[in-house]
């Protein structure tokens, strides 16, 4: 049996090192903008800000979302549906509803990308 240390695509911390590490390249700049125009729309910050407030490993049901917006729920769908093709969420269908979650570990690594480091002696 090898010894072999297995590498999981997308779990790599050092895919997207920070900002101001060094310059992306086409792929990484392609990838995070998706995440950025996932986040650019006020009903998907505030549908991954109720899903993310249920905490690590917290699931919110859609009939939960949906009642805080003037929104249909097609609607409240298509946004969550580019939240997962953004990478930030997931879901389960049980029944007739279906539960969302925040994938671990995916707004450290997005707030681990947006600092940048603070020179010696300064102070916020």
């Amino acid at each position: 049996m090898s010894k072999q240390e297995l590498r999981v695509i997308g779990q790599d911390t050092a895919c997207c090192p920070g900002l101001s590490a060094a310059p992306l390249d086409e792929d990484q700049a392609a990838d995070l903008a998706k995440v950025f125009k996932a986040l650019g729309d006020p009903v998907r910050l505030r549908l991954l800000s109720m899903i993310a407030s249920r905490g690590e490993g917290g699931e919110v049901c859609v009939c939960e979302l949906t009642p805080a917006f003037d929104l249909s729920q097609p609607t409240i769908s298509h946004h969550l549906k580019l939240l997962r093709q953004a990478g930030l969420i997931d879901c389960e269908r049980r029944g007739t509803w279906v539960y969302y979650w925040v994938l671990p570990g995916v707004l450290d690594k997005l707030a681990a990308f947006l600092t940048t480091p603070q020179p010696a002696g300064v102070t916020a």
